[in-house]
């Protein structure tokens, strides 16, 4: 059984994933064309929108290791019940369920990541009112 190549190819492409989304920038806002926004500017509008982001990081809480680890434990649980299910069908419970649980839980870790790496509903209202509070309009995150 080719245990050793799955899991090293399971690593590769987890080590890939996490490379290509830490250089993805999350969802900013999209502010309205008003005319506090024409008489500043977009420059000084990315400046105004780069403080408001770093306030709400200061005051507003984030759970984001409980998510990216609860999605971890969800995933290795599932994959290591299913593995295990796929595996006493061959006659090898104990290898499938250990291969589903090293993909169940590979797959819960990258969720979770993205998931973490999202701004919460109440990151993106602390940050819309801090701009409204400064003359922009946001009509949405993107």
């Amino acid at each position: 059984m080719p245990r050793l190549p799955s899991l090293h190819l399971l690593s590769l492409g987890l080590i890939s994933m996490l490379l290509l989304g830490s250089g993805c920038a999350g969802p900013r806002p999209i502010l309205y064309p008003n005319s506090h926004l024409k008489q500043v500017g977009q420059e000084q509008a990315e400046g105004d929108i780069e403080e408001c982001e770093k306030l709400a990081e200061e005051y507003v809480p984030e759970n984001e290791t409980a998510t990216v680890g609860g999605n971890t434990a969800v995933g290795a649980g599932v994959g290591g019940a299913t593995g295990a299910v796929g595996g006493a069908i061959r006659g090898a419970a104990g290898s499938g369920a250990a291969v589903g649980a090293a993909v169940g839980a590979t797959a819960g870790l990258i969720r979770g990541l993205f998931q973490a790496s999202q701004p919460t509903p109440t990151f993106k209202a602390f940050v819309n009112r801090c701009l409204h509070e400064r003359g922009y309009e946001s009509i949405g995150w993107d």
